[in-house]
């Protein structure tokens, strides 16, 4: 019998990441200890919805349970919440209460940290947890109007479902166009003219300076050309940070997540992988690579439990997310950040027409390494088996 089954695991976090990662190892036939500890006090919830169904009212916080205690113990879990863990050493991590949990094989699934900007007041909220959903909810139900410090999938997904709250939405982004880094300009265009279509008022090149009155309920925000702007409710949503801290020690780089090898083994690190947004997992090009995305989390968990268990991997696929926004299912699959150029496939967003049903691609080294789609799922469909493949030139 292969000794990885009966050997015992430990997951750090309890989010979708450490969850599917406890899935998989039962189905492939683990039969030892499964443990995990996180921080967070709640059962495992879908984080996506939090921008959206639950901010509008259209679902309750336990429609997002990933599973209920019955499920726990049919899967023999053992759930451990509102423990954080704060040292690592071989074999063994350690929680604040002073408790030691040894394992033969360790999952860091620690997520992120909402990142804030320098004097951001208490008022100013985030965006990264089912509390901060519930706070964030129950704060817009009493205003008028909304400002959102960042134009990314959670800014925008929050501006849209205030505009469907009948809320006055503004959108400060510091950059001269939405997603210009992971999308290009040209398709950040597309993304901001989606925003001011829908009636947000969109700033870009828009530099925080600072807040004004940190003690008041409505938050103050001043930028670098010398205006300031307010709103009933602020939110900064400008990423998030790798929750590491207490993984600090010699020769472990840390600096953007925690770096692992292409099954998601640490480097560095004997018998512990890492997965979700806390993991930077090398690519085939030697680039280690954080994607804070639901797919990824998933397909990252299904590689760590293959490679735990001592089988192969299943095959490897294209980084797929989605964003829904405005009335308008965005999704990209491949690689998008580092194209030589983009080309339109579908429809005419790019130069300046409707923009649902258009699908833009990405072109690196002659060949389509990805793909954005504005409420195209059937076309992106049929195009998403032509990626890598080289690109005619008859267009």
């Amino acid at each position: 019998m292969n000794t990885a089954a009966r050997s015992d695991v430990l997951v750090v976090g309890t989010g979708l990441g450490g969850l599917r990662v406890a899935e998989h190892v039962r189905d492939l036939g683990h039969t030892g200890r499964i443990t995990m500890v996180g921080e967070e006090t709640h059962l495992p919830y879908d984080r996506p919805p939090l921008s959206k169904q639950l901010l509008t009212g259209a679902w309750q916080a336990h429609q997002l349970s990933l599973r209920g205690p019955a499920d726990f113990e049919a899967l023999g879990v053992e759930l451990v919440p509102g423990q954080r863990v704060c040292a690592l050493r071989t074999g063994e991590v350690e929680t604040t209460d002073g408790t030691v949990w040894s394992a033969d094989s360790i999952v860091l699934a620690t997520g992120v940290i909402a990142r804030r900007l320098p004097g951001q007041p208490e008022s100013a909220l985030s965006l990264r947890t089912i509390d901060d959903a519930h706070r964030l909810r129950a704060a817009m139900e009493q205003a008028r109007s909304l400002l959102v410090v960042g134009s990314g999938f959670v800014g925008a997904e929050v501006a849209s479902s205030a505009l469907k709250r009948g809320m006055a939405v503004t959108v400060l982004e510091s950059a001269a166009t939405p997603f210009a880094r992971t999308l290009g300009a040209g398709v950040g265009d597309i993304c901001a003219r989606l925003m001011r279509e829908a009636g947000v008022d969109l700033r870009t090149n828009a530099q925080v300076t600072g807040f004004s009155d940190p003690s008041s309920d409505a938050t103050e925000i001043h930028l670098a050309d010398g205006t300031s702007i307010g709103a009933d409710v602020t939110v900064v949503g400008i990423g998030g940070v790798p929750d590491v801290g207490w993984l600090a020690r010699p020769g472990l780089d840390l600096a953007d997540g925690i770096r692992c090898d292409g099954s998601g083994r640490v480097l560095g690190l004997t018998d512990v992988w890492a997965v979700g947004d806390v993991a930077a997992w090398q690519d085939d090009t030697g680039t280690f690579r954080r994607r804070e995305h639901w797919t990824s989390a998933t397909v990252q968990a299904s590689v760590v439990a293959h490679s735990i268990m001592g089988v192969l991997p299943p095959t490897d696929k294209p980084p797929y997310v989605w964003s829904d926004q405005f009335g308008i299912k965005i999704q990209v699959v491949g690689h998008t950040d580092d194209a030589d150029h983009v080309v339109p496939l579908e429809g005419e967003a790019l130069s300046g027409g409707q923009i649902r049903g258009s699908v833009i691609g990405y072109v690196r080294n002659d060949q389509l390494a990805g793909l954005v789609g504005f409420g195209a799922a059937r076309e992106l469909g049929r195009l998403r088996p032509t990626l890598t493949r080289p690109m005619s030139h008859s267009r």
